[in-house]
């Protein structure tokens, strides 16, 4: 008998393999990307302290997003993370994907928070 592969477990494969490559340090910290289908959210993680030190998603209330699970919420969401990386005194981070391709709405945060003054 065939097993299905579950979509969700394949990402979470691929994620481990990319997180056996990339950390975050205290100088240069991880941004991470999860989309769900309704929403996408964004950390900027220390992992040598195992802290979040920035968050932003599409569910935050000044964004004013109609439909969070869109390239435009995606690049709102770039665009605020950015925003508070640099009130943060953030510069530099390592882009962490999540598993997923870079491509639609992970490639439109990511793009959005380099135009914004994100190094990676």
């Amino acid at each position: 008998m065939i097993k299905k592969v579950v979509r969700n477990d394949a990402r979470l494969a691929r994620h481990d393999r990319i997180r056996n490559k990339v950390s975050g340090t205290k100088e240069i910290p991880r941004l991470n990307v999860f989309r769900s289908n309704s929403n996408i959210f964004a950390q900027i993680i220390d992992d040598e302290a195992g802290v979040t030190l920035i968050s932003a998603s599409s569910l935050e209330k000044d964004l004013k997003l109609s439909n969070g699970g869109n390239i435009e919420a995606a690049i709102k969401v770039g665009e605020l993370i950015a925003k508070k990386a640099k009130k943060a005194k953030i510069s530099k981070v390592v882009f962490d994907r999540g598993g997923y391709l870079y491509h639609g709405r992970v490639k439109a945060l990511a793009e959005a928070a380099r135009e914004n003054g994100l190094e990676f």
